[in-house]
């Protein structure tokens, strides 16, 4: 019998020492004791960092308003502190999700809502500065709701819900927080290259802009038309 109940704990996958005597009496505790100390080793530790990568996440989403607040008050030093902190939150979440093997649904959806969010609202609250002129803004905000009808687009007629960035797109997102992380400095040290950097990521965001919006919806319309080839469209 006790062969049989132990290959049952093999079987069913658990880490269970088979108690071999009752817990009567002070030999009895004592050797239960033992069997739980071993029952306590043998059951598999969760990861005590696997929800690092997102906590980081809500870390930068946390500061947007810290940052709106200090850009409003024209306090740029401190902006552009927080931003960089923003940026490393950035960095660490992708790093550590990678290096931990804990890339969640969560994570997926999270970590692009975070830049999206804290991005768009920089780019607003600078306009509103007269730091950035209107017509990136305009182009930037375009862009990120013609995102939205792709994807919302794409469910509908395929029912897919993942959407990998493009290379194109992660070139948009880096040029735009060059260009938010250059206005920033430029408030602190009026150099002519620092006007310089900001002039070329203002362009280079106006420029990506539009060519991963225009990538963006041919990816979306080439999907759509797999799907209704393969019999997959919209009913």
């Amino acid at each position: 019998m006790a062969a049989e109940g132990k290959g049952a704990a093999v079987a069913s996958g658990s880490y269970a020492v088979p108690s071999l005597t009752n817990c009567g009496g002070v030999s009895g505790r004592a050797v239960c004791s033992i069997e739980s100390a071993m029952n306590d080793i043998a059951k598999p530790r969760s990861n005590p960092f696997r929800a690092a990568p997102n906590l980081l996440t809500l870390l930068r989403i946390c500061l947007a308003p810290f940052l709106v607040a200090a850009i409003l008050e024209g306090r740029y030093g401190l902006s552009f502190s927080l931003f960089v902190v923003a940026g490393l939150t950035d960095a660490l979440d992708g790093a550590l999700a990678r290096m931990l093997q804990q890339r969640t649904m969560l994570g997926q959806y999270l970590d692009p809502v975070a830049d999206k969010l804290l991005l768009s609202t920089l780019f607003v609250v600078l306009m509103h500065m007269g730091l950035i002129p209107v017509t990136v803004t305009v182009l930037v905000f375009g862009r990120d709701v013609g995102i939205l009808v792709v994807a919302a687009i794409l469910y509908a007629a395929t029912g897919r819900r993942e959407f990998s960035p493009s290379l194109v797109g992660k070139a948009n997102t880096f040029v735009q927080v060059s260009a938010v992380a250059a206005v920033l400095l430029h408030q602190l040290v009026a150099e002519h290259w620092v006007a310089a950097v900001r002039t070329l990521a203002l362009d280079a965001t106006m420029a990506l802009t539009v060519v991963s919006g225009l990538h963006y919806a041919w990816t979306a319309s080439r999907r759509v038309a797999m799907a209704a080839a393969n019999g997959h469209g919209v009913k």
